[in-house]
């Protein structure tokens, strides 16, 4: 694959760095099966298609096999394009299956399957999380931080490892007023924390989750944290790196502007306010958010794959993947773009008139929250309730 160029009526034929580092390279995906991971196969597949095999980890779910949650994903408008290019069938060759869970003791991993990833796998992408904010602090810890501490393990034992990538958060420091290319300390010490969740209770681990999270403000900013700090004891025995995307946002450019399979983030915000039920927000509508498309998010890690691969710059072992100065875009223009698309093109299932505004007084916020949010919401499902339904409002 190359770039060509044109210079003094010639034309310089430039390789495709990126290409030749992944060329005749296995590659292991977990989280394959999210937002960001899909994203990443297709970008392989269309874009990389000279590596040697691409290994997704993948857990049964909902009565569905891996390979069955695998063909729902080839079945997805992300993989129209290149599917049209090379057919089903070529993808189907190009990916393998492995059954497992980051969440289960071993990965949930067969022996035969283990062993298979030591003897081949050269590159590891370790994207597989709990994305929410809300989850119980003991699911959290075994998935988000147990989970990378196995691929670690895992990762140690494979003979021909280039590059364990891992996938954080640009939200994972919040006492950093500055956010650095650099590791910083966990907030607590990892295997302690593993070790403490595995033994208690739920309810005990639950009861405990408020002093555990300290001045962290939901479990996955402290899970991811905590993982961080496994990556970077790591170092010296892996050639491993972090990577740090801030809030990944629907496809910009390719292969299907748009294109998301989830409402998290500010997608859900317009989502809401575009069907009416967001009224009110408390929020400085002037401040900026930092948003990273999910396409330039793969294309980053993939540039900064290459970069540690193919410099031998073992220095250099963090990225952030922010947007920062460089595109600011603020709440009050996100929503005034929102509001544009939906007189244009009205959703469904609108239950008020698209609206709302942000707030940057509490008191007035906690005011329409209640006249704006609440009370309609209890009438509606009053009704809903009158007319033999469940309530859902």
């Amino acid at each position: 694959m190359t770039v060509t160029k044109v210079e003094t009526n010639m034309e310089v034929e430039i390789p495709d760095r990126i290409a030749l580092t992944f060329k005749d390279q296995n590659i292991l995906i977990t989280g394959g099966t999210g937002f960001l991971g899909k994203v990443i196969i297709e970008k392989f597949l269309r874009c990389l298609s000279n590596t040697e095999q691409i290994y997704v980890l993948v857990r049964p779910k909902k009565g569905k096999d891996p390979n069955d949650r695998l063909e729902e994903i080839f079945n997805s408008a992300l993989f129209e394009k290149v599917k049209e290019q090379k057919g089903l069938t070529a993808l189907q060759k190009a990916v393998t299956v492995i059954n497992g869970d980051v969440s289960l003791p071993g990965l949930g991993l067969s022996a035969e399957d283990r062993k298979t990833l030591c003897e081949k796998i050269n590159i590891v992408y370790h994207a597989a999380a709990t994305v929410r904010f809300d989850e119980l602090l003991k699911r959290a810890v075994l998935l988000n931080t147990r989970g990378t501490k196995q691929m670690l393990d895992l990762a140690k034992e494979m003979k021909q490892l280039k590059l364990f990538a891992y996938i954080s958060t640009a939200y994972c420091h919040l006492e950093e007023k500055i956010l650095g290319e650099k590791p910083y300390p966990p907030p607590a010490d990892p295997h302690k924390i593993i070790k403490c969740v595995e033994w208690m209770d739920d309810n005990v681990v639950e009861a405990m989750t408020d002093k555990i999270l300290g001045n962290y403000p939901n479990t996955y900013a402290f899970t991811k944290a905590l993982s961080e700090g496994l990556v970077e004891e790591a170092m010296p025995q892996i050639p491993a790196i972090i990577l740090r995307p801030s809030i990944v946002i629907p496809v910009w450019k390719e292969p299907v502007p748009g294109w998301t399979d989830n409402i998290n983030g500010p997608t859900g915000l317009l989502i809401g306010a575009g069907k009416g039920v967001i009224r009110t927000m408390y929020c400085n509508e002037n401040s900026y958010a930092d948003y990273l498309p999910v396409d330039i998010a793969v294309n980053a890690i993939l540039a900064s794959s290459w970069n540690f691969i193919y410099h031998k710059d073992h220095e250099k072992r963090v990225y952030n993947l922010t947007s920062s100065n460089e595109f600011k875009v603020s709440w009050a223009e996100i929503i005034a773009r929102g509001r544009k698309i939906t007189e244009k093109v009205p959703l469904n299932g609108i239950v008020w008139y698209p609206g709302g505004s942000m707030k940057k007084s509490r008191l007035l916020h906690n005011i329409c929250v209640l006249l704006f949010h609440m009370i309609p919401a209890y009438f509606l499902d009053s009704l809903i309730f009158l007319a033999g339904y469940k309530p859902m409002i």
